[in-house]
């Protein structure tokens, strides 16, 4: 596997770069690219509301369609479930052959949400972290880890352009590591399913609900199932899972080998397998973008359970009374249009 940690900057300097989105990931990659030298235009929906935000921190706004005419490089960074729609009505036809086309996740063109005309290089970008986190690294100095993976090599230069853009998000800073987008989409939904998102927070409500259930305070159980958990993340990403081994006590190592399988044992791995079945056979993503069209009644009455656990009530009233969270992390998620 090629890993790189210089690329030529010339390269994307050189060219017109339109970052369709300015979200998490969006705002990231159109700040990170304007302090690396790259010429930047935001396209956005008439009437988003991230206009005033992109106009603020001195980027051009431009409606969808116009900085996808405008650019030689279509980076879009909206997320999965609107990609299909705005590239049909908005991208598509501007895209021309020696024209070249972005992602910073795999997932529309891996399950053929779009199909990008020939003619035309494609190539993904990922950094492997959310973009609030790969702006501040990159002004602080550092960068982000990112994956790069090219689908449509019409130049003859397409990894070189990937790697250059790469590098202007902040990526060479920490290591680029070439991929390809089935890989990259499948893990990544795979760990954001099984591990990382899906796993960890039914892990954290079942030892909730298995604490205040034998009658301990909710209060005590939040803290030790949940609060807790950001330490224990820290050791291993400083360390992996010796680190973390190292810098806990005796006590807790012994209980973390002698009990934690029995917790997560054969049979959590087994649906873990069919998980990734599921991923792999192009069947979750059916039944994402089945949601999405039939208006995401279900996806909404999930969101809604989450929000009214016993162990979000708690926590929203403990996090209160903690003065260094952001006072506005709250009412982000109060925002979410499907949550209401």
């Amino acid at each position: 596997m090629n890993v790189h940690y210089t690329a030529d900057p010339s390269i994307i300097r050189s060219k017109k770069v339109a970052v369709i989105g300015y979200g998490s990931q969006g705002h990231a990659h159109a700040l990170n690219l304007a302090d690396s030298g790259v010429t930047v235009a935001v396209g956005l929906r008439s009437g988003s509301p991230s206009a005033a935000k992109a106009a603020a921190a001195g980027l051009k706004v431009l409606p969808i369609s116009e900085a996808s005419a405008w650019a030689d490089v279509v980076m879009i960074l909206i997320p999965d479930q609107h990609q299909k729609s705005v590239w049909n009505e908005d991208i598509k036809r501007y895209v021309t052959a020696g024209k070249a086309l972005g992602f910073g996740h795999g997932f529309n063109i891996h399950y053929g949400q779009i199909t990008p005309p020939s003619g035309t290089d494609v190539f993904m970008v990922a950094p492997k972290s959310p973009g609030h986190l790969l702006r501040r690294t990159f002004t602080e100095g550092n960068g982000t880890p990112c994956l790069v993976a090219v689908d449509q090599d019409a130049s003859g230069n397409t990894i070189q352009l990937a790697l250059s853009y790469a590098d202007a998000i902040g990526g060479t800073r920490a290591g680029v590591i070439e991929t390809n987008f089935k890989d990259e989409t499948e893990t990544d939904l795979f760990g954001e399913q099984a591990v990382l998102c899906g796993g960890s927070q039914a892990l954290i409500q079942a030892g909730f609900e298995t604490l205040t259930e034998a009658g301990y305070p909710e209060e005590l159980a939040y803290f030790e199932v949940l609060h807790e958990l950001k330490l224990i993340v820290d050791l291993y990403y400083e360390g992996g899972l010796e680190y973390m081994n190292y810098s806990i006590s005796d006590t807790a190592e012994y209980g973390n080998y002698s009990r934690g399988q029995r917790v997560i044992g054969p049979q959590v791995k087994n649906e873990m397998k069919k998980i990734l079945g599921e991923i792999q056979s192009g069947h979750f993503a059916e039944e994402w973008i089945a949601e999405c069209e039939s208006g995401n009644e279900e996806f909404g009455k999930m969101r809604r359970h989450t929000k009214s656990h016993p162990i979000e009530v708690v926590g929203r009233r403990l996090r209160s009374m903690m003065n260094w969270l952001r006072p506005s992390r709250e009412s982000d998620v109060e925002a979410s249009p499907v949550a209401a």
